[in-house]
């Protein structure tokens, strides 16, 4: 039986297919991902934890699970996480118990996280993860997005290009690149990756 490559215990055998989508801050990844939850393709949301602030507009439990210093750190020695990341000064983690369930189950489970925790994913779970990655048109671009989002101040939108050309560095590992050139084309593209992965019976 495979090995877990993040706890080095056994891997049970999944079923489910598990859809992660990754890319730099800016480019949409946060609706294109809404947009598939919405849609009739039958996949199953992954929840991140965080122990960022909740945004306005957000819901805890719905777009994040919202948890203290204290709590995170002690389900990462509980080995409760798939992986788990430090951006902008913030922890993220994909709990793994809901993950696990889910593709026991058989069903197609989405994460929508950074290019190191895909890796992570995929070393976990090679035969039965999916990878797409979602770019912007150009760099050019993404800063007039991220500028019109009037959220960062201009050091946060410089170390955030900065960190999406490192991003961008990693799209020939993903299986699928999507170029986010405008929302609804990007979105038809993605939603036929999946359909195509899962299948005319689904997983």
């Amino acid at each position: 039986m495979r090995a877990d490559n993040l706890t080095g215990k056994p891997a049970n055998r999944q079923t489910g297919k598990l859809f992660v989508v990754s890319a730099p801050s800016g480019c949409g990844k946060t609706t294109l991902c809404k947009k598939l939850l919405g849609d009739d393709l039958g996949l199953v949301p992954s929840v991140s934890m965080t122990t960022r602030k909740m945004r306005a507009g957000e819901r805890d439990g719905a777009d994040y699970r919202f948890v203290s210093l204290k709590t995170f750190r002690e389900t990462v020695k509980k080995k409760g996480f798939l992986e788990y990341e430090e951006n902008f000064g913030h922890l993220y983690g994909t709990p793994r118990d809901p993950v696990e369930q889910n593709l026991r189950a058989g069903q197609a489970v989405l994460l929508s996280i950074d290019v190191k925790g895909a890796m992570k994913v995929r070393r976990t779970y090679p035969d039965s993860s999916v990878l797409v990655f979602i770019m912007p048109p150009s760099v050019g671009e993404l800063k007039k997005r991220l500028e019109a989002r009037h959220s960062d101040d201009s050091a946060s939108i410089s170390t955030r290009l900065a960190l999406a050309k490192r991003e961008m560095a990693y799209r020939p590992r993903y299986d699928h690149v999507v170029v986010n050139d405008s929302l609804e084309g990007a979105y038809k593209k993605l939603r036929q990756i999946i359909q195509a992965e899962l299948g005319p019976k689904g997983v």
